[in-house]
């Protein structure tokens, strides 16, 4: 067989997408190609809702590629073994994937990469998960970047490659390796009662993703940064769990938004630098993986934070009920479409790890369970950020109160209203949704009372900064 027409294996993990796809393309150039997907560690790894939405995200590339003639394969167990066997089954010459850059993934890849080029197999890692890979990206003196407004510096003049288009040809192999069945994998079956709400609540897919983006483009990205911080308003692009997932590479979002502001839109660059934090993120876990489960900065081991998850006032955080309403709206919220605002994720985590004295681990580990957009990196980093020990320039000295954020951010309560039920005559479905979401052994009720709240908040301030103060 010649070098044209050899069969590639797109080996696909976080790039579950066809346009700007580097994988794909390099697969596609040479005959081809069979998508590959594996249930391996990382997917075993995984919380309840990430591993439903990764679902909903399979789902939607069988029937993409299916559209295009091709099918998705899906096979469990390690990758290495796997591709071997996917490998010999088809025939394959070439194994193409794009990178990630947490240190697990690192691993497997350059393990992957090693074995297979000494059996004779092209085997070759893409970019295209980020603007720029984390070490492209260095200080005047060779080193990472700490802060990022100079990395935002740092990246805005190196411009950002063009997305690629649609390969234009995909070419299916003679035959078709095995596949499992994806409802075999049970992928969802963590979620209990609680999938069927977040399905009511979120969209999957390449051609969702590109629709969100159209959409937040015409109507509201003008509005961006007035809007963004509005709790109640729909004013961001919400395109975090298709950026997760890779159903729409970071590159396509920039492309797109330049070409609007080429067009005579104002005002982008605000949801544009979030791009960049996504990538800084990423920077800082390629170059200090230790923040994916260790305080970011030193002296943070003896801080005083508890991480005792059976503490009841942390289950009255999990699950809405600490008194304070912008922190039980948001995690209602979170149970109920399996994201939060952003202003609002700040907020809790500012009153779990400040007022509640509770370690930033704890709250990580369960957004990690909960977020359907789950970033490793972005998830740490927001912990971090928030808890004093990240890389936030103004760090624990910083305690959000709850009760001004919402006044400044709700002032109409209508976020508080939309899932709070309790004390509302008729509360809306989004508000009930919560008691479908959560396990029926809790025994809470849309007619109980509100609590009291946990922690006060002059009390739970003052004894963070006493905390602080002593370290």
């Amino acid at each position: 067989m010649s070098d044209t027409t050899a069969t590639s294996i797109w080996w696909i993990r976080r790039d579950l997408r066809l346009v700007d796809n580097e994988a794909l393309t390099a697969a596609a150039a040479k005959g081809p190609v069979v998508p590959v997907f594996i249930y391996e560690e990382r997917v075993e790894a995984l919380g309840a809702a990430p591993r439903w939405r990764l679902e909903q995200s399979l789902k939607a590339l069988a029937a993409g590629l299916e559209a295009k003639g091709l099918k998705l394969v899906l096979r469990k167990g390690a990758a290495l073994d796997v591709l071997r066997a996917v490998i010999a089954e088809a025939g394959a010459g070439a194994v193409h994937w794009g990178r990630l850059y947490d240190p697990a993934s690192r691993r497997i890849d350059a393990d992957v990469k090693a074995a297979l080029r000494d059996e004779g197999i092209t085997a070759q890692s893409h970019a295209g998960h980020l603007l720029h890979e984390p070490m492209t990206v260095k200080t005047k003196m060779g080193d990472y970047y700490k802060v990022f407004s100079p990395f935002w510096r740092a990246i805005e003049p190196l411009g950002v490659a063009a997305p690629l288009p649609l390969p234009a040809r995909l070419i299916a192999p003679e035959a078709w390796p095995h596949s499992d069945d994806l409802a075999s994998w049970a992928l969802s079956c963590d979620m209990r009662r609680g999938a069927a709400v977040l399905a009511r609540h979120s969209t999957a897919g390449e051609v969702a993703a590109w629709e969100k983006l159209t959409r937040f483009i015409e109507e509201r990205a003008a509005d961006y940064k007035a809007a963004r911080d509005q709790v109640a308003t729909e004013g961001t692009s919400d395109l975090s769990d298709n950026l997760a997932y890779g159903e729409i590479s970071p590159r396509s979002v920039w492309a797109t938004g330049q070409a609007a502001t080429a067009a005579g839109m104002r005002g982008l660059e605000p949801f544009l630098r979030q791009v960049g934090w996504r990538d800084f993120a990423h920077h800082l876990m390629f170059h200090t993986p230790h923040m994916l489960h260790d305080n970011w900065r030193e002296g943070w081991d003896s801080f005083p934070w508890s991480e005792d998850e059976t503490d009841a006032k942390v289950q009255a955080w999990k699950y809405g009920r600490t008194g304070v309403d912008f922190v039980d709206a948001a995690m209602r919220e979170l149970w109920v479409t399996g994201k939060m605002h952003n202003r609002a994720r700040m907020v809790v985590a500012s009153y779990l790890t400040k007022h509640m004295m509770v370690h930033w681990r704890v709250g990580e580990r369960w957004f990690a369970d909960q977020l359907i957009d789950f970033d490793p990196a972005n998830n740490a980093m927001g912990w971090q950020w928030v808890a004093g020990s990240g890389p936030d320039a103004a760090p624990y000295f910083r305690v959000f109160n709850p009760d001004t954020q919402l006044q400044k951010f709700d002032p109409e309560r209508a976020y508080f209203k939309r899932w709070i039920a309790e004390g509302q005559r008729e509360p809306p479905q989004t508000a009930l949704d919560f008691y479908e979401a959560i396990p029926k052994h809790s025994g809470l009720s849309p007619k109980a009372v509100r609590p009291q709240p946990i922690v006060g908040l002059k009390d739970g301030r003052e004894r963070a900064l006493a905390a602080y103060s002593a370290r």
